[in-house]
């Protein structure tokens, strides 16, 4: 037999990631005693406040660590059901609620049930690197819509007409975005939403940075505009980001009734229910006020205000200021190093790890994470700028 036919097709389709190697040889130092920098974080750097965790010991000292429903358990379902409309003013009865093991996993369930062989997914580039390859899995096929920083790295409808074809099923949306932490308006998305309902195109909306926002910008919902809409949207969202969370694993999404049917399906006979102990954790921390994720959003948008001020500075390096999320995505083309060249040189030469924007679909670009502490910050653009300088 054939080292090539041991495996399944649908994995020749799935790119490794080419961080990899970078993220792989910071550790690789720091275990080595070298004072590293790491801009390349995709969680907050905040512990899960106590009152989440206390919960989640109450339920093992209670004992709940049973099986649960496939789909979350009818509290933690309800209070989701509250969120959406408080938040988001959007309608979902508990049958129509899915927890999952993340937010990543909500998304794939959808295009798992959405997607059948060949069907187009349009994906707006730069794009969050783990949709393409999701799409593949799925055996759809992922299709790219460029955006540019004129205007803030958001599709309009203009590009969106020009890439549906007869084989397009699916439109994914990130707003807050990672990597831009660009952020959709109503009407942006009002005007994507009557293209979408008029060529009968699903919308997964990905809106796991709802939370982290900042300069008084509004979360909009896709779904909330219309009937029609909201039928064809699949809203995702969790707890990682608004509740530094990302180790719990608890994701959830909101769809029509035949989806969440479909999804739910799907989840039976693949993983089950998500941890039962991190669900109650989760009830915690919907039911809380917001004092933690708000005070989480204020520091985010101080740490982005002094990264804003100190990349000013640093006349190859050019960017675009995110409106949400914790990212700086930023342009290194004036540097004349492609991203991966750029970030091996400056993890190697001056010990700070960044993101290469080739993960993201632009490999002139790199992404800063500023979920990391203000000290870090100062540390890693200090070096930044001396080694740039140097270029």
């Amino acid at each position: 037999m054939k080292i090539d036919t041991r495996l399944a097709e649908r994995l020749k389709k799935i790119n490794p990631s080419s961080t990899l190697a970078i993220t792989s040889k910071a550790k690789k130092l720091k275990s080595e005693g070298k004072d590293i920098v790491t801009f390349a974080a995709g969680e907050p750097d905040f512990d899960t406040p106590d009152f989440i965790k206390n919960a989640a010991v109450e339920a093992l000292k209670s004992g709940f660590t049973k099986y649960t429903p496939t789909t979350g358990t009818p509290e933690l379902k309800k209070l989701i059901c509250q969120k959406f409309k408080k938040d988001n003013s959007l309608e979902y009865a508990p049958d129509q609620i899915i927890v999952s093991n993340g937010a990543k996993h909500s998304i794939y369930n959808a295009l798992m049930v959405l997607l059948n062989k060949a069907d187009e997914v349009l994906i707006p580039l730069p794009y969050w690197v783990s949709y393409p390859e999701m799409a593949n899995l799925c055996e759809g096929t992922p299709r790219f819509i460029k955006t540019s920083p004129d205007n803030n790295f958001k599709i309009t409808v203009t590009d969106l007409k020009k890439h549906i074809t007869p084989k397009t099923k699916v439109l994914i949306i990130n707003s807050p975005s990672n990597p831009t932490g660009s952020v959709y308006n109503r009407s942006e998305l009002e005007e994507i939403a009557r293209v979408c309902v008029s060529k009968n195109i699903f919308v997964i909306s990905d809106e796991i940075y709802e939370k982290i926002i900042f300069d008084g910008a509004k979360h909009e919902s896709i779904a909330t505009f219309n009937k029609d809409i909201y039928g064809l949207t699949i809203t995702v969202n969790g707890l990682s980001k608004s509740h530094s969370m990302t180790g719990w694993r608890i994701g959830y999404l909101g769809a029509p009734s035949d989806v969440a049917n479909a999804i739910s399906n799907l989840q039976d006979h693949s993983t089950s229910n998500p941890n039962s102990i991190a669900q109650k954790a989760a009830v915690a921390a919907l039911a809380a006020p917001e004092d933690f994720t708000l005070n989480l959003c204020q520091e985010f948008q101080r740490r982005r205000d002094y990264l804003a001020g100190r990349l000013s500075g640093i006349k190859k390096l050019s960017f675009t200021l995110p409106q949400g999320a914790f990212y700086m995505f930023c342009d290194i083309s004036e540097t004349g190093l492609n991203s991966m060249d750029f970030a091996r040189r400056l993890l190697d030469e001056e010990y700070v790890s960044v993101i290469p924007g080739g993960s993201f679909g632009m490999d002139d670009h790199i992404r800063i994470s500023f979920a990391t502490s203000m000290d870090e910050l100062k540390k890693g653009m200090d070096r930044i700028e001396k080694w740039v300088d140097k270029l």
